[in-house]
């Protein structure tokens, strides 16, 4: 996860402390911050810069795989482009730990293991490949090139798998593809 944060020329934040918070019963739990935090001295286009073309003709899009529970108690899972949420959600929630990102019907990919209820929506970015022998694939549209999500296998070209250490979440994976093809 430094390298993730070091790539970027960015600073590596330092653990969640648990903070105590005020319960019913006049008892107090401690709860972890978000991981997902923007350090005040930053402005909300963070986010959106981390993306950007760098290098003129190189960019970078993350495909983010997060499992775990909703607030139903359901186990659920799922890909999202995490480019396409930026342009169409507020993430400032996201950052500053008021809600957790979970994965939405809506997303490239969803499975909710309870009601056992499976989803898959192409993005503008990414068309998703559900019915391939080696399981389930994204496909760059910029490139073309295949994304290929199987933890034991090859990412595919230009393409890593960032697994990342977190109590927030029960299982969160980063996949970030550069295309050097110019648009």
């Amino acid at each position: 996860m430094h390298d993730f944060y070091k790539e970027r020329g960015l600073e590596v934040p330092k653990p969640a402390v648990p903070q105590p918070v005020p319960s019913s019963k006049g008892k107090t739990k401690k709860v972890l911050e978000s991981v997902f935090r923007i350090p005040p001295e930053l402005d909300m286009s963070f986010p959106k810069e981390l993306f950007k073309e760098k290098g003129g003709a190189e960019k970078k899009e993350t495909v983010i795989f997060i499992r775990d529970k909703n607030s139903h108690g359901q186990e659920v899972s799922g890909y999202i482009d995490y480019a396409h949420r930026l342009k169409t959600e507020d993430f400032e929630v996201y950052f500053a730990g008021k809600r957790r990102l979970l994965p939405r019907p809506t997303d490239m990919s969803f499975y909710n293991w309870d009601s056992h209820i499976a989803l898959c929506n192409s993005s503008p970015n990414y068309q998703v490949i559900a019915d391939h022998p080696e399981g389930l694939l994204f496909k760059y549209k910029r490139d073309r090139k295949i994304l290929n999500v199987d933890p034991k296998a090859n990412p595919g070209d230009n393409s890593t798998r960032i697994p990342i250490q977190t109590e927030l979440y029960t299982h969160a994976v980063l996949y970030d593809h550069v295309s050097r093809r110019k648009t």
